[in-house]
């Protein structure tokens, strides 16, 4: 599942796709209405694939909840109706969240997300899957492609200036309206 291109806009209700990008932000879609808004580069934004769960272990992606909430409620909705009903279902995805920084209402907005998620087909195991193994092999060859290379120009930039003479640049002439000219000092008489 593509949880990049799916984003939570402060102050908006629900979730949004992201469309295109603008000059002033971005255009992004509701998953509800399928109505289209502008959202300007002064708003929130947070994609789901940047958030994580808070675990007594460290932090969970939010896309292996959604996966581990899918095979709990085998591809069907998530049903609660209180807070009870709401930590009951968040405790079997994941017993070791970290009770102090994760709320009752970050547990409601995850399963209310799930079910959007799930409405529209956008949770798919098998592409989650598929698109972590592909991207893993891929990410590590780039990096250590990228760091000798910047070490390398880094290098070369560094020897090329010491062996550079220095030189004073001469002054351009203003020629812009108005300048006056500046001549030679005049001798004493």
């Amino acid at each position: 599942m593509a949880l990049e291109k799916i984003i939570s806009i402060t102050g908006q209700a629900g979730l949004f796709q992201v469309i295109s990008q603008t000059k002033y932000g971005l255009i992004a879609e509701s998953l509800e209405d399928g109505k289209r808004i502008p959202v300007y580069s002064n708003v929130k934004v947070s994609s789901l694939g940047d958030i994580s769960i808070y675990t007594d272990e460290g932090e969970v992606p939010l896309n292996d909840a959604f996966l581990k909430l899918m095979e709990l409620q085998k591809g069907k909705p998530v049903e609660f109706k209180n807070d009870a009903d709401v930590k009951s279902i968040f405790e079997s995805v994941l017993p070791t969240y970290d009770k102090d920084r994760v709320y009752a209402s970050d547990m409601k907005k995850l399963l209310k997300w799930y079910n959007a998620l799930l409405k529209k087909d956008l949770i798919k195991e098998e592409e989650a899957e598929n698109a972590v193994e592909e991207a893993a092999p891929e990410v590590a060859e780039e990096t250590a492609e990228k760091k000798p290379a910047k070490k390398a120009a880094a290098k070369k930039a560094a020897t090329d200036k010491k062996a550079a003479p220095k030189t004073a640049a001469p002054k351009a002439a203003s020629k812009s309206k108005g300048a006056s000219k500046v001549s030679a000092p005049r001798k004493a008489q």
